[in-house]
């Protein structure tokens, strides 16, 4: 497989050149030169495969053959000892992707680049540098990911006083070689601050330097792993019983009304609502759709930080300033990954598999009180965005058809400040429990190139 930037299909390059490189040297993203289809086996065993072998299924067409078949399948072995159960809450269906180290769906990503590069680095004398920009989650999982990966390190740039505690002691609570920098400012000012690195001449003749953002395409990929699983499960009739970090109250203590699970009937293809920020979540899903997952289309919800869904409306994009909100790792004004959707598909395209829907903060917070109360399950924010964004739309013209999932992209004892004043005490999964005992050392800086070159 090779990869063009999304700039420039003339310079085309090999996985691991992407994958290293991070950032295509015109500051586009480098994107697949064609989706590649699931065999017919494949296809038609999404349903009963185990996780390992649809993970291997769908990353190999990528990564072959620099990634050899037997170090892809140790590799996804490694990475995922979790899966990701999709589990009846109500009238539908939530996928938790919080069930691995950091609680966050940014582990299936961070987990499998962490160990891909260990093994295309391998020889190299020269040390590898990740720069990561974080507005909470994917900081947090890139660190647990890489941390003791020798000849790599990584720096982490967050929004000082906009990601939650734990969110900051997953960041820089490890030390080692993962070194976090508060920036005084916005996450689009991280990821500006990224960005400008990756073209700063000087930096890139000291330094070899990478990325571990969604715009890196080794990150995206593995993302699309759980929708298909997921997707194969629902079409084939099933759903998973509850694991030690479902975050729902025992034998539904606490809801105020009698429910029935939700039930699957096969045959159908399900949509999923992808609570959106930077959008590569979606466009990973966007992979496994046209990889001949059994997905009918997507829903991008977006707390008040509508670029996309406006672009969906309009079909003009305008890229803003974040604004700050209780969902915050969705405060993203210029997504990155929209580049790259925009140069695979068109605007008619996009609005076939994807609409979009945003939420405020008042019915975020009033959502994440009426799931528990009435299904005694705990959302954090951006679920919760997720799941409004669906009864909007059930509310409408065109409610959505056949089985529903929402994506929950965090555990919700992430987010403890926000959720328990609406829904009481949250059940803390080992993993968080873990990182609520580390102290944060970061240091802070200004959003200036300036100051993030010093660092480096």
């Amino acid at each position: 497989m090779h990869y063009y930037s999304t700039r420039n299909r003339s310079n085309p390059v090999s996985f691991a050149t992407a994958a290293l490189t991070g950032l295509a040297p015109d500051g586009g993203l480098f994107i697949p030169e064609e989706i590649p289809s699931y065999p017919g086996r494949v296809k038609n065993s999404l349903g009963t495969m185990n996780f390992f072998d649809i993970a291997f299924e769908t990353i190999r067409p990528y990564v072959h053959p620099e990634l050899p078949d037997s170090v892809l399948e140790d590799l996804v072995h490694s990475a995922y000892p979790f899966a990701a159960p999709l589990v009846s809450v109500g009238d539908r269906l939530v996928l938790e992707l919080f069930h691995g180290p950091t609680a966050a769906f940014k582990d299936f990503g961070a987990r499998f680049m962490a160990r891909a590069f260990s093994y295309l680095r391998r020889g190299e004398d020269k040390p590898l540098r990740i720069l990561v920009a974080t507005s909470g989650d994917t900081g947090g999982a890139v660190a647990d990911g890489f941390y003791g990966v020798e000849g790599i390190s990584v720096t982490v740039l967050y929004p000082k006083g906009r990601v939650t505690p734990l969110q900051e002691k997953q960041i820089a609570g490890l030390g080692g070689n993962i070194d976090a920098l508060a920036v005084e400012g916005s996450f689009d000012d991280c990821q500006a601050l990224v960005k400008a690195a990756f073209g700063d001449e000087d930096l890139r003749k000291r330094l070899v330097l990478s990325s571990a953002n969604s715009i890196n395409v080794a990150r995206l990929i593995p993302q699309a792993i759980y929708y298909s699983a997921a997707a194969g499960k629902a079409f084939a009739g099933k759903i998973d019983s509850d694991s030690e970090a479902t975050p729902r109250a025992p034998d539904g203590q606490g809801a105020s009304k009698t429910f029935t699970a939700y039930g699957v009937k096969a045959g159908n293809p399900i949509t999923f609502c992808v609570p959106s920020g930077n959008f590569g979540n979606l466009t990973a899903g966007l992979y496994a759709l046209k990889m001949g997952a059994p997905i009918r289309g997507f829903i991008a919800a977006t707390n008040i930080n509508k670029t996309v869904p406006d672009y969906l409306e309009s079909g003009e994009y305008h890229a803003r300033l974040s604004q700050a909100t209780i969902s915050n790792a969705m405060d993203v004004g210029a997504p990155s990954n929209f580049e790259r959707m925009a140069a695979q598909w068109t605007l008619e395209q996009l609005r076939n598999m994807i609409r979009g829907v945003h939420v405020s903060d008042e019915d975020t917070r009033k959502t994440i009180a009426a799931v528990h109360d009435t299904y005694a399950y705990f959302l954090d924010p951006h679920g919760a965005v997720g799941w409004r964004a669906t009864d909007i739309l059930s509310a409408g013209n065109d409610p959505v058809k056949g089985p529903l999932a929402v994506l929950a992209t965090a555990h919700p004892a992430k987010f403890a400040e926000t959720v328990e004043p609406l829904a009481g005490p949250v059940p803390a999964p080992a993993a968080i429990k873990n990182a609520l005992g580390r102290i944060a050392s970061a240091r802070v800086i200004p959003a200036e190139l300036s100051a993030f070159r010093n660092s480096l």
